[in-house]
């Protein structure tokens, strides 16, 4: 049976690591640092979500920025289209907000406040009264190791402490934005997932509009490609962080005979060639493959009595397949059946603001091939209009991250609640 749902506790805990090494860059935060229990009651909320569909990026940047800026802004979050020229938007960013800390990443879609966008740029802008938050760039993901992630760890833990707003025990969770075609998700997210010990962890693997040319995450002032960028968030405010998928476990069994991990390419199913035993398992001929069929018929692999899926990217000449997620050699593949896109995402929203009480905001991480489903069956506006009433403000990504492992067709993410009113007083 398909897994429904991955949820986390609330809030997590604490891990103690050792310092600072130059294979992750950190950048310092210049705004001063309040609680929120000191300060009075605010017309503000503790996170501001802005958009911005201006294609010039010096305009778009000035857009956020007049949607944003406050007194007590202190970190910017946002995902934007890869057909901004990126050096310019860079550029127009730091101009912009040049006291405040601002990352990101290129998007296959946006999730604004008022649902599903293209070509856009979403931003949520967090009041540092309520949000400590620091960010680390790694630059080579591939030698990226566990001595590497305690260190940066260590150093985004002790400047999440300096601000003071919480304990960082049970108040802290991590994002992490990589490369979406980078093909070392799983090294990096195995390896902070060690550092990080029972803190949680969502995030999402950077997309270019479905070009599958050109990702990039963004991080002090620039577009870099082939990097990641891993932000610790420290809030004295409810959350709970979360994944899940609608797909359920069909009954035809792929062996994987055949495959370069590096790649991500499969050249043999059941000892022949890939395309044609996928085609054969969902019911279709090889010329007939395309995105939409990867989309609404993927394959699972089954991992803690779990299903983890793992999308295809396409079909090769040769009949290999080349998949979004990690797969090797001997690995048992499942053919998946799609249930409601809305369901298991609406049960685990709905549970999580349960528990954090009216939501402040959710983001999302929601991969690009469920929102071409989404497209494929009509039911787009219907996930639009659903986003827009949970308050979910995100991107359509290249593959979802939780808790260390990187999977595709998911919905991830965090749901923050409101500041206690009586706290603010």
């Amino acid at each position: 049976m398909a897994y429904r749902n991955f949820s986390a506790p609330v809030k997590s805990t604490e891990v103690a690591l050792a310092g600072c090494r130059d294979a992750v860059k950190l950048r310092e935060s210049y705004f001063p640092v309040e609680s929120a229990s000191m300060k009075p009651v605010s017309t503000l909320p503790a996170v501001q979500v802005a958009s911005s569909c201006v294609r010039d990026p010096l305009s778009a940047a000035k857009d956020l920025a007049n949607q944003l800026q406050h007194q007590h802004l202190g970190y910017v979050l946002f995902f934007c289209s890869a057909e901004y020229d990126l050096a310019s938007l860079g550029m127009a960013l730091e101009k912009e907000f040049p006291d405040v800390e601002v990352s990101g990443c290129t998007s296959a879609g946006e999730i604004t406040s008022e649902g599903y966008d293209r070509g856009c740029i979403t931003a949520l802008g967090f009041d540092h009264r309520y949000f400590a938050i620091e960010c680390a760039l790694i630059r080579e993901m591939d030698q990226f190791t566990l001595g590497d992630a305690q260190s940066v760890i260590d150093d985004l833990l002790s400047r999440c402490r300096d601000a003071k707003l919480a304990p960082i025990k049970g108040n802290t969770f991590a994002i992490t934005l990589l490369d979406g075609l980078s093909s070392r998700e799983e090294l990096v997210l195995a390896t902070l997932n060690s550092a990080l010990g029972s803190i949680p962890q969502f995030g999402g693997s950077a997309g270019d509009d479905e070009h599958l040319a050109d990702t990039h995450v963004f991080y002090n002032g620039r577009f870099h490609a082939g990097a990641a960028t891993v932000l610790l968030v420290n809030t004295p405010l409810d959350f709970r962080v979360f994944s899940t998928h609608h797909l359920a476990e069909g009954d035809v069994k792929l062996i994987v005979t055949d495959a370069c991990p590096d790649s991500r390419t499969v050249y043999e199913l059941n000892a022949e060639p890939a395309a044609d035993a996928y085609a054969r398992a969902v019911g279709t001929t090889v010329a007939a493959l395309s995105r939409e069929v990867f989309a609404l018929r993927p394959l699972g692999v089954k991992v803690g009595g779990h299903y983890f899926v793992r999308s295809i990217q396409r079909v090769n000449p040769d009949k290999s397949l080349t998949f979004y997620c990690a797969v090797e050699t001997g690995i048992v593949m499942t053919a998946m059946t799609p249930g409601s896109l809305l369901d298991t995402v609406r049960e685990q929203l709905e549970a999580s603001e349960r528990i954090v009480g009216k939501p402040l905001v959710t983001i999302g991480c929601d991969c690009f091939l469920r929102r071409l489903e989404a497209e494929v069956i009509g039911e787009s506006d219907a996930v639009s209009a659903f986003l827009r009433h949970h308050k979910v403000v995100g991107f359509n990504t290249y593959g979802e991250q939780f808790n260390g492992m990187h999977i595709n067709q998911t919905f991830t993410g965090v749901v923050i609640g409101q500041p206690d009113a009586c706290s603010e007083q």
